[in-house]
């Protein structure tokens, strides 16, 4: 766990550097429940309320997954070699597999739809996810594994979900310390920005009867 709190404040200090980028006229609604932010402890470990929009919590519940998955990328380097022979299969695999739009996203952008809803009766000339895929190579077969590799590798998988569950905790507990910085963040970047959209949709709607106080 050497260095989780160091991870963490920088992943908090780059999200502070991406919010004030962030502008709610431009955010894009959901059609889908997000797997990443639903039911995160990672939202709750920054004090996120259920008014903070998805895209803000998105941008930080992202960065700080990364963490407890590079530190789950280095226990298995280091101490899981059946599991770090398949990984570098999969991604072997992954190289031949053609275009992947959703490879290399910034961390806001990682676990989004990487299209967005057509308009009714106006549908897309072509679509990213319909580009997934393109240019896709010949993949040499798979050798199977023998029951006992088998054995062996899920019991290495178990020690890897283990990694990760403490690494996870490790970082729940190191994000709870910035919670200040995040609601005051959030207070003066975001909040204004929400009033002023509800300010705008209810503007006009008292009608003409709104002049009239004190008639009735």
């Amino acid at each position: 766990m050497d260095g989780i709190d160091g991870r963490v404040r920088g992943a908090v200090d780059l999200w502070l550097r991406w919010l004030p980028r962030w502008q709610i006229g431009t955010a894009r609604p959901r059609t889908r429940i997000c797997r990443k932010c639903t039911g995160s402890p990672i939202a709750t470990a920054a004090g996120f309320g259920p008014d903070v929009p998805h895209a803000v919590q998105h941008a930080l519940i992202g960065r700080i997954s990364t963490i407890v998955e590079d530190a789950v990328d280095e226990y298995t380097a280091r101490n899981l070699p059946l599991l770090q022979r398949e990984l570098e299969r999969a991604a072997a695999r992954k190289r031949h597999a053609g275009y992947q739009p959703t490879e290399g996203l910034s961390p806001e952008f990682q676990g989004l739809d990487v299209d967005p809803e057509p308009s009714p009766g106006e549908p897309f000339l072509f679509t990213l996810d319909e580009l997934t895929g393109t240019g896709a190579g010949q993949q040499e077969p798979r050798e199977p594994l023998s029951d006992e590799a088998k054995a062996a590798l899920r019991h290495e998988i178990a020690l890897s979900d283990e990694c990760a569950r403490a690494t996870g905790t490790a970082v729940c507990l190191a994000l709870v310390e910035h919670r200040p910085r995040i609601a005051e963040a959030v207070e003066r970047l975001v909040e204004p920005q929400i009033a002023a959209l509800v300010s705008d949709m209810f503007r006009g709607f008292d009608g003409p009867e709104a002049g009239r106080d004190g008639l009735f």
